[in-house]
């Protein structure tokens, strides 16, 4: 056991319920669309104005669950939410294989906007809404929630700190094991399926976090019958700096989810969920120095209250998930999936 133990200080971003108010829109409505509208409604003063679905029954459904009083539906239901008058910002919820496309209308409305992650099929689309956005000046961000979770923003001001020295390694797991459908968006090619963008995002965006692009990457995995990725470990190598990461994602195995980061002085090990709120320890010379627990209700309350705050800014990206390291990460899947061999329809 350890010697000591303290309370870590508070993180420094302000609590969401503190952003200010947005009228949202949400593409597609989905079991994803259903964790944005509950954890928008019940922690910020955030409401949701409208929801688009090409499935009228699904998007009525959706807008009685949340009190959602528009629903756009039918042939451009995706371009009449987006010149919505009563939407300030849209929330991108439809399968990676669209991202691109939606993300787009949004911007050339003028509408801030958040995506869902993976940002875009491959880095060539995510430059393309991103250069659409810079051109408008038009706020986008992807919707990697885990940036913004107490735990974790603690955790990098404690790296920031010095707390366990200079960084050296980094490792994160996500593996799960959903039933094998081809005609499931987890395995289908045509909706940019397979275990890297949909579980992979989550260990990758968390190597990338703590060290940055890698400045070249191995990757070694599986393949399912439909051609997409089944599971890949990759390793991400810093030798500049004399660093590493590791990166494990895959459906054929529920892994254990954890994460660590390892310093010349100490480590930070992040308990079980790392992608959730979650907690941490911080070990140096063998003893328990510090735990924080952040753990929390859902979690995704934190980006939102990131985007609200960027535009009463008048920003057009934030600087926790800023628009580099998502065309960094992409180039990592891009370059995950040719080696490993998977090529989506149309690429």
């Amino acid at each position: 056991m350890a010697d000591r133990r303290s309370s870590a200080p508070s993180a420094r971003l302000p609590g969401p319920e503190a952003a200010p108010a947005l009228r949202w829109g949400v593409i597609g409505a989905g079991w994803i669309a259903d964790v944005f509208a509950r954890s928008l409604l019940g922690h910020t003063a955030s409401r949701i104005r409208a929801v688009a679905s090409r499935d009228a029954a699904r998007g009525d459904a959706y807008s009685r669950r949340y009190d959602v009083p528009t629903v756009h539906s039918g042939k451009r239901a995706y371009e009449r939410l987006v010149a919505d008058p009563d939407v300030d910002a849209v929330y991108i919820a439809t399968p990676h294989s669209h991202h691109r496309d939606h993300a787009l209308l949004a911007v050339e409305a003028g509408k801030p906007v958040l995506v869902e992650k993976a940002f875009a099929r491959n880095a060539t689309e995510a430059r393309e809404v991103l250069g659409a956005a810079s051109a408008r000046g038009t706020f986008v961000m992807e919707a990697v929630w885990t940036r913004f979770l107490p735990h974790m923003v603690e955790a990098r001001r404690l790296v920031a700190e010095g707390a366990i020295g200079r960084v050296v390694h980094v490792s994160a797991d996500f593996g799960g094991t959903p039933e094998y459908d081809p005609r499931h968006r987890n395995f289908n090619p045509e909706l940019a399926g397979g275990a890297l963008l949909d579980l992979g995002v989550y260990p990758i965006n968390l190597v990338h976090d703590f060290l940055g692009a890698p400045e070249s990457l191995r990757a070694a995995g599986a393949l399912a019958p439909t051609g997409v990725d089944l599971s890949e470990t990759v390793l991400m190598d810093y030798p500049s700096r004399g660093a590493q990461g590791v990166a494990l994602s895959t459906f054929e195995a529920d892994t254990a989810r954890v994460a660590s980061i390892a310093g010349t002085e100490g480590r930070i090990d992040i308990h079980a969920e790392y992608y959730r709120p979650s907690s941490f320890t911080l070990t140096r010379g063998g003893r328990r120095m510090l735990e924080f627990d952040g753990s929390g209700p859902l979690g995704w309350q934190h980006q939102f209250a990131e985007v609200a705050r960027c535009v009463a800014d008048g920003a057009t990206e934030s600087a926790i998930m800023p628009h580099s390291a998502t065309l960094e990460i992409m180039d990592v899947l891009d370059e995950v999936r040719r080696q490993l061999g998977v090529v989506y329809p149309g690429e």
